[in-house]
C-alpha cells in the first residue's frame, strides 16, 4: 500500500522498517513494565530484548533462505542483495531462535526462565502486531485471491519490485488479519498476566493462541503455497506451528498440575 514513507533523491525510508521498529521499542517498553511488576531488574529485561531482537532477525533471515535454498544456491549473490535484508523472513525462525536466546540469556544472568518469558509474550505479540502492519504497507506477506467485501488490491510497482506482490488483484489482507489477531491476543495476555497464573503459563498461552491462530491464517496466504516436498498438506510454517502448539499445550498443563499441587 504504502513501501515508502518519502523518498530524498536517492534515499527512501521503507515504511515497513519504520513500523517493525515501533513494533520493537512499543514491545521493550510493555516488557520493561511488566518486568518492574515482576521485581526484576529492568535493565537487564531491556538488554534481553536487544539481544531477542538481533536474534529474531538474524532466525527469520535464516528460515526464509532455508524456505527458497534453490533460489539462492542458483543466485548466491541474492542472500546480501537489497531485497533480501529488506525482507521480513520467516516469523518461526526469529521466534524459535528468539526462544533460544532468551534461555541462553536468563541462565547466563540468573533470570528465571519462565517467568521472564511470561514478561515477553504479551510483548512479543503486540510489538508483532504492530510489526505485520508494515508487512501490509510493504505487500510482502500477502494473501490469496479473494472476492470478499475487505479483500485489498495492491497497485504500488515498487511494492511488486522489491516483494514480488501481484498488483491489480483483490486479495485476502492476511497481513490485516494476522496484525489485529495478534494485536488481541497481546492485550488478552496482558490482562492475563495481572492474575495469579503459575510462571509459564503466560508463555504457554501465547505459544498456542498465536501458533493455532496462524495456522489457520497460512491457509488464506498466497505463499504458504511454497513448502517442502515432505510438507504434504501443511506448508513449513504450520508444521512449525502445530508443534508449537502443542509444544505450549504440554507446558500450559505442566504448569498448572504444578501450580495446584503448590500449598496456598
Amino acid at each position: 500500500m504504502c513501501p515508502r514513507l518519502f523518498t530524498i533523491g536517492s534515499f527512501s525510508l521503507p515504511t515497513y522498517g519504520v513500523l517493525v521498529a515501533l513494533g520493537f521499542l512499543v514491545g521493550l517498553y510493555v516488557a520493561g513494565r511488566l518486568a518492574r511488576r515482576s521485581g526484576f531488574d529492568p535493565d537487564k529485561i531491556t538488554n534481553l530484548g536487544v539481544y531477542v531482537f538481533l536474534a529474531a532477525i538474524l532466525g527469520a533471515k535464516a528460515f526464509m533462505i532455508l524456505h527458497n535454498l534453490d533460489d539462492y544456491i542458483e543466485r548466491p549473490g541474492q542472500i546480501l542483495s537489497f531485497s533480501t535484508l529488506q525482507a521480513g523472513g520467516v516469523f518461526y525462525g526469529g521466534l524459535l531462535a528468539a526462544l533460544a536466546t532468551a534461555i541462553w540469556f536468563s541462565r547466563k544472568h540468573g533470570l528465571p526462565p519462565l517467568a521472564t518469558a511470561d514478561t515477553f509474550a504479551p510483548a512479543l505479540a503486540i510489538g508483532h502486531g504492530i510489526g505485520r502492519l508494515g508487512c501490509f504497507a510493504a505487500g510482502c506477506c500477502w494473501g490469496k485471491p479473494s472476492s470478499l467485501p475487505w479483500a485489498v488490491e495492491f497497485t504500488d510497482p515498487t511494492a511488486h519490485e522489491v516483494v514480488g506482490v501481484p498488483l491489480n488483484i483483490h486479495l485476502h489482507p492476511t497481513q490485516l488479519y494476522e496484525s489485529f489477531g495478534t494485536l488481541a491476543i497481546g492485550l488478552f495476555l496482558l490482562w492475563y498476566f495481572g492474575k495469579p497464573h503459575a510462571a509459564g503459563a503466560v508463555i504457554a498461552l501465547y505459544l498456542v493462541l498465536y501458533s493455532a491462530f496462524r495456522l489457520g491464517v497460512e491457509f488464506l496466504r498466497a505463499e504458504s503455497e511454497r513448502t517442502f516436498p515432505m510438507d504434504g498438506p501443511l506448508s513449513s510454517t504450520q508444521w512449525v506451528a502445530a508443534g508449537l502448539v502443542v509444544a505450549g499445550m504440554i507446558l500450559l498443563l505442566r504448569r498448572r498440575s504444578t501450580s495446584a499441587a503448590e500449598p496456598a
